[in-house]
């Protein structure tokens, strides 16, 4: 994974954890036992990292959810 990549990734966990009031350390958690990231943001970084912040944040929450869990 790329620094730029590895940055988006920790930005995008901080912006949802902002979001929703929650530690960033529970947001990464539950990213990463869904796929989150290494099913979705890295594999798409080259697209989600031209989108706005609250575009990709809405994206992560739905992404969890329809895996079963919630943040």
């Amino acid at each position: 994974m790329s620094r730029e990549t590895t940055e988006f990734v920790i930005y995008i966990i901080n912006e949802v954890a902002n979001t929703r009031g929650l530690y960033p350390s529970k947001v990464y958690k539950v990213m990463e036992s869904t796929g989150c990231i290494s099913k979705y943001l890295i594999p798409f970084y080259d697209v989600l990292h031209s989108m706005s912040s609250q575009s990709v944040v809405e994206d992560v929450l739905e992404y969890v959810t329809s895996r079963g869990e919630s943040l």
